[in-house]
């Protein structure tokens, strides 16, 4: 069973919140990616969608287009597609179209968490953006709206699709094991829009936690570590540093 075109354009009905509406978090990371969001360039995270969704996208805008390849890395990411899914880009941040955007782009840099038990109890994070995304540094800024939709998005995904949720399941295990190695609390969104921890070696239990049990990671951990990520970027010189929120 797999989701429609149709399935996916009911999805992006339900799902149009922002992160935390009340900051510009792609201003905050531009700086260190050219004047571009991290989370809109192919040269740190490729939009994979299923060919139902890209089916839906082509009849709605010409905003996307098939991805081409431009590196070992990213040929190796294509080649290891499912056949039932593509890579695709989009010609920026300048011409978004926030009703056009994919599932990924709506919801990245989050993912649905499923706990041991395969219950979905809140929202995890692709960790391996931790240096770039700013919003990983300040969980607190993810706003209730946005927990809600995103639940209800992939909740009617699962419904449609069961590989999707396998998939989710894995990549759930996947935290933990990361987490786990580095003897450090698993920051995880719960559904009501609170902030959990999961402490090594509790066999994932949901703890409450506040903001400051959670650090700051890349450039993001301080204004002198932020300006030289800046310099070494050749950004603006003059980026304030981002706000911190907890």
């Amino acid at each position: 069973m797999t989701a429609k075109a149709k399935d996916f354009a009911e999805i992006y009905a339900r799902f149009g919140a922002s992160i935390a509406s009340r900051h510009d978090c792609g201003r905050y990371c531009a700086p260190l990616n050219g004047g571009e969001p991290v989370c809109c360039t192919t040269g740190h995270a490729i939009p994979i969608v299923q060919k139902s969704e890209w089916k839906l996208l082509k009849g709605r805008t010409d905003l996307w287009s098939k991805f081409e390849p431009f590196d070992k890395t990213s040929r190796e990411i294509v080649d290891d597609l499912h056949s039932s899914c593509k890579a695709i880009e989009c010609k920026g941040a300048a011409f978004c179209e926030r009703d056009n955007r994919t599932l990924a782009c709506r919801a990245f840099p989050f993912f649905p968490y499923f706990n041991k038990k395969r219950e979905l109890v809140g929202l995890g994070y692709y960790w391996s953006f931790e240096d770039r995304c700013w919003v990983l540094s300040n969980l607190a800024s993810v706003e209730k709206e946005f927990v809600d939709e995103f639940l209800d998005a992939y909740e009617l995904l699962f419904e449609k699709d069961d590989e999707e949720l396998e998939a989710f399941v894995d990549e759930s295990a996947s935290m933990r094991r990361v987490f786990s190695r580095r003897k450090a609390p698993l920051p995880i969104i719960g559904r009501d829009g609170k902030l959990y921890k999961i402490m090594p070696k509790t066999k994932g239990k949901l703890v409450p936690a506040k903001p400051s049990d959670f650090k700051a990671y890349g450039a993001y951990k301080s204004p002198k570590a932020y300006r030289k990520a800046v310099r070494e970027e050749n950004g603006d010189p003059d980026a304030p540093f981002p706000p911190v929120v907890r």
